[in-house]
């Protein structure tokens, strides 16, 4: 202690020395600044040092407040980082750069990460997105269902991506278009939901913004291309229901794989459970068995024809005679009839039952006949490669 203690004031007088040395050169520097010190700083130290601050302890004060306002202590930096993580869920690298850039105020690093995510996010717009999920809102008389895409299965986990999915899906749910029938389906895709109004309630998305900031943002977050790719909205006429189904589901309202549709009843006074009861079963129905028309009449001609091409070339190399050729042809026809048509197909929870028997079933039950208004399926990333290539819409299973 007594060596320290005399070691400090020649310490002192030296460092005193050599900065004083800096301060009375002529070029503004001196041996010491010359090999490393730059010149700017060489020329604040001499007027550091001018004769109002000839007090060695008060100017070597003032050189260590100079130093510790350039940055907060190391234990306030890492609760800032920490809390700037917390707000956006940005990588740590970019919290951590944003913060020294922005000399550590903390609101101003906020603002710049959602000035750089938008930019990488726009970078990202043109990736291909083929993960994500489906989100659904019902209530009594509609269902609303979206796709929001996502690049990987892992950002479809992130909570922040399923709360916006959800959002977007009660946003539908609730859109107003003049074109809207009274009852069946209808679309309300990104060009009609991305400039609406979207008010968030989450720590790191919220308050209000349109839907297209929104999705931006959670892309900004994310890292990848996130992307509202379609919508549709499905409503019973009165008296009727709405009933739906999600396959592999994360969470209530969410899913990879959906089947929607509506049963309408003639008399107002039927009893709802039996169909909401039946409506979930042919909902899920419809997600496994994936029809593509209600009836047989509604079977487009050109699928139709399709068909009975390949089923005549299938039977031709037969080399049967042109009758029982087209026997042939008819009979695969009405194997093909029960593949793709929903009244003729094979209920699936009861294969001795057609979804047609399944219907009048329930006409008895309540007393009034029920029939199926609209129905359709949805599934996560169908038909997107095929879009990107000849840029045309993907079909969706549906009943006019």
């Amino acid at each position: 202690m007594a060596c320290f203690r005399s070691a400090k004031h020649p310490f002192r007088i030296f460092f005193y020395s050599r900065l004083s040395a800096a301060a009375n050169s002529k070029n503004g520097y001196s041996t010491c600044a010359s090999k490393g010190t730059p010149v700017y700083q060489a020329r604040q130290i001499k007027d550091l040092f001018s004769f109002k601050y000839a007090n060695p302890k008060s100017s070597f004060a003032l050189i260590s407040r100079n130093f510790s306002d350039q940055a907060p202590a190391a234990t306030e930096q890492v609760n800032l980082i920490k809390q700037l993580r917390e707000r956006t869920s940005a990588p740590m690298k970019d919290v951590k750069l944003a913060l020294v850039d922005c000399n550590w105020d903390i609101e101003a690093a906020l603002k710049e990460l959602r000035k750089r995510g938008k930019v990488l996010a726009s970078k990202k717009s043109s990736r291909t997105a083929t993960e994500g999920l489906l989100a659904l809102a019902q209530n009594e008389s509609k269902a609303a269902v979206i796709e929001l895409n996502c690049e990987t299965d892992f950002v479809s986990r992130n909570e922040i991506f399923q709360y916006l999915a959800l959002a977007l899906a009660k946003q539908a749910l609730v859109a107003e278009n003049v074109s809207q029938p009274v009852s069946g389906l209808f679309p309300v895709g990104p060009e009609y939901l991305e400039g609406l109004k979207l008010n968030l309630d989450h720590p790191k998305i919220g308050g209000e913004t349109t839907v297209q900031n929104a999705i931006t943002e959670v892309a900004a977050i994310m890292g990848e291309n996130v992307k509202l790719r379609r919508g549709f909205l499905l409503s019973a006429s009165s008296p009727g229901v709405v009933s739906t189904y999600l396959h592999t589901s994360p969470q209530s309202g969410l899913g990879r794989i959906a089947g929607l549709l509506s049963l309408e009843v003639e008399d107002r006074s039927s009893s709802f459970d039996p169909l909401k009861h039946v409506g979930s079963e042919l909902a899920m129905h419809i997600v496994a068995q994936k029809p593509l028309f209600l009836t047989k009449e509604l079977v487009s001609a050109d699928a139709l024809e399709n068909e009975r091409e390949i089923l005549k070339s299938q039977a031709e190399s037969t080399g049967k005679s042109p009758m029982a050729i087209e026997k042939m042809v008819e009979g695969r026809l009405r194997k093909y009839y029960e593949e793709v048509v929903l009244m003729e197909q094979k209920f699936v929870m009861n294969d001795t039952l057609n979804i047609k028997t399944i219907l009048n079933n329930l006409s008895k039950e309540v007393g009034s006949p029920v029939k199926i208004g609209s129905f359709f399926r949805m599934e996560v990333g169908e038909g997107i490669q095929r879009v990107e290539a000849s840029n045309i819409d993907e079909p969706v299973a549906q009943a006019a």
